[in-house]
């Protein structure tokens, strides 16, 4: 007997040994090239597009074939070395990937199950989990940290950015995928800017934009970060880039204020643009196009539709069926420049824009309008050159200003642009300038100047005589101009200017309040939303003030007790004492004395949806009853037995659901606890008569999660379950009235036993959690 297990260990042995050499062999004969048939000298796009072909052919959903999962495991393993440029290295060289190859098929085909991409999960569930196999549409709006810091951030003060924060493995992100997807590309077209960053890789920039977890949406403008905190929806999404904008962008146009809103071109010192349109509200595109050019050009939208711009339309000979914009400068009678389209689109307006971003005699009030009215030249064939009107302010110096916008307009040019100053804000430029004051004193003068370098050097001519309008200094400035075409040399005189003063930047009192009201916005949103994170410093601060004050008091107290602790009390202060002590030893026995004598249990209806958890406040919870009409009377009582007890909590509210109203609406909750409700396929004929009355859940509005109770249906605790029929019969029976006593409704009562257990662990915190994306529509 000895010998044949002697003999039977042995064989046994041998064969282990032959399958692991066969094993080892097969190994050493895998040739990914071969598999996916591409030759060794082939790019990554061959690769991928080889990959790609035969993946959708083998793939066990569509190949009916036994050996289509080998097949596509094969692949996938082939795939995966030669796309790894280390891996396909090794291979070449050694014959080996750089890791272990003798494993069997079966051990290799687990390995790929449970490490790989969940192959049979992704393709049962329909979950692209690879990161290799997800959409690639994000990829053109994947952000980098320098990248966001050099280029993303300064260019937020043209554009808002809505920036999307996801990661491999993340459930919420694909869910959220095609509503993400039809976003990006809409906003993208109005001239929004769109960002993807991957968490995984990217941990600096996402730990920088303050997001802890994924998927996070946030929008970025003027360098200011705001997090998304609604439903993951269309409407939600364009509503929340819309409120970044601020909110006086554009200007609703009427009959009555059309003539202030025009002529605003001289304090504002822009032109200003109308849009006629016949949408009662300003289109999301006109808001983006008014941010990005708002330094330059003031905007108003005249709703053609409304009563009350009926002159309006009629002064400048507007179609009300087709969107009409237009850029009045100096002129407010007349339109410097029309455009019509039936789609404004965004290039159109760009184009349209870029072309008239100053007036026609622009005063120079800051140091960056005079670089871009004159930049510097970059070639003898890129001369620009400018003529510039030294004036003062004042109805004294109005003729000499119309003379010389007169002047611009005959004779406006790409090399030549005009503008004029007031020598009273900017005196240093004009003392550079006018090197005879006496003679200009209390006159206006024309210089004619070119930048040579950033430095403020620059070579200029001024007019001999002051600028009077006359036909004579037209004539002279004139032969001037074309003197200069020919003769770069007639700028004779140079000199460097000091940088202009900016006569239209805030008072430094006004940047001082704006700046507090952003950083109180700021502290606000951030402690509403749990960003403890960025908080944390502010709320250091305020609870060690607190502990000071209290503290102070606290010591106070003890120093003043101290001090009548000599004089005897009374009989009334010794009752009051005792009274005192009972209710302390009375609050130490029970720290959760109901508030009632009752338990106040609300139906969760659409009426009352949002405000018992959508908007629920932080740290809130409402415990939900799921029951049917037939088991409603039953259940309300055993829970109300059962949670009596902690409704002196005033951060627990009660509520019930009708699972015969609102099925789906618990079935979508549930798809997310995966042990409590497997996801249904079509073949399950039963999944419609799913009984889920009797769970109950804990929804935290705020922070989007919910715990979950399952009903008690084995085990007999109290002899309650042996006596009694199956749930069906427990039905049947209470639909034909029987009383609440009958063994019917014990197993129905005998749900929720241990609720009361289940609602302590809920409230120390020790019980799974649930995350979902978003609260689901309740219809």
């Amino acid at each position: 007997r000895r010998a044949g297990l002697a003999w039977a260990a042995a064989l046994l042995l041998l064969l282990l040994l032959l399958a692991a050499l066969g094993a080892q062999a097969a190994a050493g004969d895998f040739d990914p090239y071969r598999v996916l048939g591409v030759g060794r000298s082939s790019s990554q796009a061959d690769i991928k597009k080889a990959y790609k072909r035969l993946a959708r052919e083998w793939h066990p959903d569509k190949n009916k074939d036994p050996g289509a999962e080998d097949k596509f495991i094969q692949i996938s393993k082939a795939y995966e070395i030669l796309s790894n440029e280390e891996k396909r290295a090794n291979f070449d060289r050694y014959g080996d990937a750089g890791e272990s190859q003798g494993y069997s098929q079966h051990q290799h085909r687990q390995f790929h199950h449970f490490h790989e991409g969940f192959y049979f999960d992704e393709s049962f569930f329909h979950f692209p989990f690879n990161s290799e196999r997800r959409d690639t549409s994000d990829e053109k709006y994947l952000l980098h940290f320098s990248h966001y810091i050099n280029e993303i951030v300064p260019d937020s003060f043209k554009k808002p950015y809505l920036i999307k924060i996801t990661s491999d493995w993340c459930f919420s992100c694909i869910h959220i995928e095609p509503v993400w997807k039809e976003v990006a590309q809409e906003l993208e077209v109005l001239g929004a800017g769109i960002g993807v960053v991957h968490a995984g890789y990217e941990r600096r920039l996402a730990h920088h934009l303050g997001a802890h977890s994924t998927p996070s949406l946030l929008g970025l403008i003027n360098g200011k970060i705001t997090f998304f905190h609604n439903a993951v929806v269309r409407e939600n999404l364009r509503q929340f880039v819309e409120n970044l904008l601020p909110g006086n962008l554009v200007e609703k146009i009427t009959d009555q204020n059309y003539v202030r809103f025009l002529s605003n071109w001289k304090k504002e010192n822009k032109p200003h643009v109308l849009l006629f349109d016949h949408m009662p509200v300003v289109p999301l595109l006109y808001k983006l196009t008014a941010f990005a050019y708002r330094d330059y050009l003031s905007f108003g939208y005249v709703y053609v539709g409304l009563r009350g711009t009926e002159e309006l339309s009629s002064q400048y000979n507007i179609n009300v069926y087709t969107p009409t914009m237009m850029i009045f400068k100096e002129h407010i009678d007349r339109p410097a420049d029309v455009v019509q389209a039936r789609e404004m689109k965004k290039q159109l307006i760009d184009d349209f824009l870029s072309q008239n971003k100053f007036l026609m005699v622009a005063r120079l009030t800051n140091q960056r309008l005079f670089q871009e009215l004159c930049p510097v030249k970059k070639s003898h064939r890129q001369r620009k050159h400018c003529v510039v009107l030294l004036t003062g302010e004042g109805d004294k110096f109005a003729e000499d200003y119309e003379a010389f916008l007169t002047f611009a307009v005959a004779n406006t040019k790409d090399t030549l642009k005009f503008a004029h100053i007031y020598n009273d804000r900017q005196p240093e430029f004009a003392d550079a300038l006018l090197m005879d004051e006496e003679k200009y004193r209390g006159k206006s003068a024309v210089v004619i100047l070119e930048r040579r370098n950033n430095a403020g050097k620059i070579a200029y001519k001024t007019l001999e005589e002051a600028w009077q309008g006359s036909k004579e200094d037209n004539f002279i400035l004139l032969d001037l101009l074309d003197q200069l075409r020919t003769d770069p040399g007639l700028l004779s005189s140079e000199t460097v200017l000091a940088d202009l003063n900016d006569e239209l930047a805030p008072m430094f009192l006004i940047r001082w309040l704006y700046s507090t009201l952003d950083y109180i916005s700021d502290c606000w949103d951030s402690l509403f939303h749990s960003n403890w994170r960025e908080m944390m410093p502010l709320l250091s601060l305020l609870f060690s003030a607190l502990f000071i004050l209290f503290g102070t008091v606290i010591v106070q107290a003890f120093s003043d007790s101290s001090e009548t602790r000599d004089s005897p009390p009374s009989e009334k202060e010794e009752t009051a004492a005792k009274t005192e002590k009972n209710d302390a030893s009375f609050s130490k026995e029970s720290n959760r004395i109901p508030k009632k004598g009752f338990v106040e249990v609300t139906e969760l209806t659409d009426i009352n949806y949002n405000s018992n958890l959508v908007r629920l406040r932080p740290g809130h919870m409402n415990v939900v009853l799921i029951l049917s009409n037939s088991t409603k009377t039953i259940l309300l009582q055993k829970f109300a037995l059962e949670v009596y007890t902690f409704t002196g909590s005033s951060s627990l509210h009660f509520s019930f659901l009708s699972l015969d109203k609102h099925r789906e609406w618990l079935e979508y909750l549930l798809e997310f606890a995966q042990d409590a409700a497997p996801i249904p396929n079509q073949y399950d004929k039963h999944f419609l008569e799913r009984d889920y009355t009797g769970y109950v859940l804990a929804l935290n509005g705020h922070k989007k999660y919910f715990c979950l109770f399952k009903p008690h249906r084995s085990g007999d605790e109290g002899g309650t379950l042996g006596s009694c029929e199956d749930y069906d019969s427990a039905l049947h029976t209470e639909a034909r009235g029987k009383s609440s006593c009958s063994p019917g409704s014990r197993a129905i009562k005998n749900k929720l036993h241990k609720l009361s257990f289940w609602m302590e662990r809920l409230l120390e915190g020790s019980l799974q959690r649930f995350y979902i994306p978003s609260w689901p529509a309740l219809d």
